[in-house]
């Protein structure tokens, strides 16, 4: 049998004594092992986001379940204890407010275990968030399952994803309550992310999803968006009112 033919899960069965063996139905639990390229998911605005089960700062999570009827933002770090994360984990607590008020549910990931994340929110609480309690999980990715479902490595590391700790890069998914991608960011590690651009893109799509609309370059909350070029001058005065037609495919409104 060829190497490539070989089941990508494997199947831990747990003994049952025969006595019981009609009253008890066997557990089966699987566990994800292969880090093949050919196997890696394809991550794709619309794609559904891949599921997993995983320790957290906060318990163990099916992400999906942990999604529910909610957004979601998943973001991954290089390290724990790394400077440029530990001013990104402190900013994304601190908007968090702003998130809930959006149904957004934030979860972070590095791939170091639960309690050296817990090390670290001790560190993020004391010169980031001035004390105020950190406040949404770090998944534990340490048998880098997320960071290869994802695509959070670069390439010299996805060949390391079998031995020893994998950096993550600065991975952003935005992700709706179908679990569908609906927004991807990528940064080296060296870059840290814009926190208040994250709260501008679930804004913008969540808007668009609600009146059919568009955002303009640098569009924040309250300003015009755009009409669909899909839509025409009559339909759009019927659902819009009045607008502003630079060109015949840019139109310019204001949202009640």
């Amino acid at each position: 049998m060829l190497a490539s033919q070989l089941l990508r899960r494997s199947v831990i069965r747990v003994a049952i004594p025969r006595a019981q063996s009609q009253l008890v139905t066997p557990v089966l639990s699987t566990r994800f092992i292969s880090f093949k390229q050919e196997d890696q998911p394809r991550i794709r605005i619309g794609s559904t986001a891949p599921n997993f089960q995983v320790a957290t700062t906060e318990g163990k999570i099916d992400f999906h379940e942990y999604i529910g009827d909610s957004w979601a933002v998943l973001f991954s770090h290089p390290a724990d204890f790394t400077p440029v994360c530990t001013t990104e984990l402190g900013a994304f607590s601190q908007l968090k407010p702003e998130f809930d008020k959006r149904g957004v549910k934030l979860i972070g990931l590095s791939t170091e275990g639960v309690e050296s994340h817990k090390d670290w929110i001790k560190d993020i609480e004391e010169v980031v968030t001035g004390g105020d309690k950190f406040n949404f999980p770090i998944i534990a990715d340490s048998n880098k399952e997320v960071a290869f479902k994802y695509d959070m490595v670069t390439e010299a590391d996805f060949k390391n994803l079998e031995s020893g700790m994998v950096a993550t890069v600065r991975s952003v998914f935005v992700i709706d309550p179908a679990k569908k991608i609906r927004l991807t960011m990528t940064y080296p590690a060296s870059t840290g992310r814009n926190s208040a651009e994250v709260l501008r893109v679930v804004d913008a799509l969540q808007l668009a999803d609600k009146r059919g609309i568009a955002t303009p370059v640098d569009w924040t909350d309250g300003q015009d968006v755009i009409i669909p070029p899909t839509v025409s001058d009559d339909a759009a005065k019927a659902k819009f009112g009045d607008f502003k037609k630079v060109k015949p495919y840019l139109r310019y409104t204001k949202l009640d």
